[in-house]
């Protein structure tokens, strides 16, 4: 009998930006390596939100949309989106991926990690 163990989330949080240069009730972007963000410092309540830059739609720059509340309208089309839920206001269906955040000493922090655990796999020896 084998044993199966499933692998553990890994976490790739990237030093990111400053979060006094992120505008406040605004959008800041942001590349990490091949990823545009849009990060989104919010005052009410206090936190920080980073969703993927690009628009569903037509591919708008979100993080140049203006922020009412917790939405972000897209500044070609004018798709809203709910920062919190990281979907569209008028369907679920349309998208954008958000990622887990952290603020260390003043930093924002990233994960940009795929969001996909490690397959299970065996443990021990496996029968032929």
């Amino acid at each position: 009998m084998t044993d199966w163990k499933v692998g553990p989330t890994i976490m790739a949080f990237v030093e990111v930006i400053p979060l006094a240069r992120c505008r406040l009730n605004g959008g800041t972007f942001a590349a990490v390596g091949d990823r545009e963000l849009a990060i989104f410092r919010l005052a009410d309540p206090q936190r920080v939100v980073v969703i993927d830059n690009s628009c569903p739609h037509a591919g708008g720059n979100l993080s140049g949309g203006d922020v009412t509340g917790n939405v972000v309208t897209c500044p070609w089309h004018h798709w809203e989106f709910d920062l919190d839920r990281g979907v569209c206001t008028h369907s679920d269906l349309a998208r954008v991926r958000r990622y887990p955040v952290e603020i260390r000493d003043g930093v924002v922090w990233v994960d940009i990690n795929d969001g996909k655990s490690q397959r299970a796999r065996p443990v021990g020896d496996v029968p032929a």
